[in-house]
This record gives C-alpha cells, structure tokens and sequence, in this order.
C-alpha cells in the first residue's frame, strides 16, 4: 500500500492583504452622487456695529410662497398645486406684459442685450411651518430653482441658441441681471394649515 501524499496547505497570510487592496481600489475608483440637496450660498453675517434696517419692499414686488403643516403650497395667498409653482414663479419673476399687480420694471443697460426693462426688484419670500415635511420645502425650493433655470435658458437659447450653462462667464452674467435669484428663506414658524 503506497503512501498518502499530503496536500500542502494554502498558505492565508497574504488574503487579508489582498482583501484590503481591492477595498482600497473600489473605494478610490467609485464615485458617489454628490449633487443631491441645494446650491445655496448663505448670506454674510451682519457687522454688530451696524444696526439692521428694515427692507420696505412694494407688495407688488413680493410674491409670498408659504407651505403649511399640512405640506400644502400657498402662493400669493391661494391654494396651488405644487405642479402649478413654478409656472407662477415664471409669470411673476418675468411680469413680460409689464402688469400692476406684478413686480416694477426698470430700465438697465445689460451687456450683449443693450437698454431693456427688468423686474430687479422682485423678491420671493418662502416660508414654512415647523411642522413642513423637509421633502415638501426641498420639492417647492425645487420648483423656485427651475422657474429662474427655465426663464435663463429661455433668454439664452433666444439671444445665443444655447442654454445657460453653456454660456460663458460674461453671458451668464447679463442673464444674471435680467433674472436675478432673489429667494428669501424665513425662520420656520406656527402657521397651522391656514384653513
């Protein structure tokens, strides 16, 4: 009867090493979705020795959107759908026939587009409740973001048969000046559902 031959074993010393190579590779060469949330650019702390005034603003130049405990979208003072706000945002941030109940036009030199009136003035104010869903405020910011994205691209594909990301810096900045964003965020309050 021969022998048995042993087997020589594996040798595992090495598997950890090897193990934590490709954890190191997938995690270097995996990118992760990153542009999720709000470009927002907060606001400079206010010098303490300067006292804040009050910003009078015409009622005609503010649009109030207000979203209550019940995540239901109030826009001037009207139930919408959150479908309809942005169409809203439109009307009222471009005013195109130059209506009194929506914001005052001013003359301005704006560069690649010459002498023309826009509505600088506007402001959007959105308020919310404490107790708003976060998903409600993120799906009406959304819809703020996409009127003044929709109404620059607009403009851009008219005057440069582009969209506005496309531009160049310079470009940008005149449309920049005929839409500027100009979105007030208040402090979460008590509001109720208004009803």
């Amino acid at each position: 009867m021969g022998k048995k031959r042993k087997v020589p074993g594996i040798n595992g010393s090495s598997s950890a090493d090897i193990a934590f190579m490709l954890l190191l590779f997938f995690l270097l060469t995996t990118s992760m979705a990153t542009d999720q949330g709000l470009a927002r650019r907060l606001p400079q702390p206010p010098d303490k020795e300067t006292k804040e005034k009050p910003i009078d603003i015409k009622k005609r130049n503010m649009l109030v959107v207000l979203i209550n405990s019940n995540n239901q979208v109030l826009c001037g003072g009207e139930y919408i759908d959150i479908k309809q706000l942005k169409e809203r945002a439109k009307e009222f941030i471009a005013n195109r026939n130059d209506e009194e109940h929506l914001p005052e036009k001013a003359e301005e030199d704006v560069p690649f587009f010459g002498r023309m009136k826009i509505c600088k003035p506007h402001v959007i104010s959105l308020q919310n409740d404490r107790t708003t869903q976060y998903q409600a405020y993120i799906d009406v910011q959304n819809e703020l973001a996409a009127a003044y994205r929709e109404l620059r691209d607009e403009i851009a594909k008219t005057k440069w048969g582009k969209t506005f990301a496309e531009l160049d810096e310079d470009q940008q900045k005149s449309v920049q000046m005929i839409y500027p964003q100009k979105i007030s965020e208040a402090e979460p309050k008590n509001y109720g559902d208004k009803k």
